[in-house]
């Protein structure tokens, strides 16, 4: 089992949510977070004066799927949230050492 991690643009969650859901993913768990990476955050002007943002709003995603599965789901989300312009995000992938399905008490790849 492995854990998908999704740092995207907010823009780009329903057309992942849609990616994901064609290759029969149902779940996944998204989260507002901040960060930056290589754009380094951006400068706004507001009423005339400017402001530096360092911090910018993204989403992470995190799927848990089948070792099998991880290719198919990371090209997937790859090609959803990309919009070729700076700051389109990163994926990660994980080992997932266990799971269990709080409702059934089912493990491992079952529980997914």
């Amino acid at each position: 089992m492995k854990l998908v991690i999704a740092i995207i643009k907010p823009s780009r969650i329903e057309n992942v949510r849609e990616a994901l859901s064609a290759l029969d993913v149902h779940g996944m768990t998204v989260t507002e977070v901040k960060g930056y990476g290589r754009q380094k955050g951006h400068s706004e002007i507001y009423r005339g004066a400017e402001y530096t943002v360092n911090f910018l709003p993204k989403l992470k995603l995190e799927v848990a799927v089948a070792s099998d599965r991880v290719d198919a789901v990371v090209a997937a989300i790859r090609e959803a949230a990309n919009t070729e312009r700076i700051g389109d995000g990163k994926i990660f992938v994980i080992d997932l050492l266990a799971a269990t399905r709080i409702r059934t008490g089912e493990t491992g790849p079952d529980a997914l």
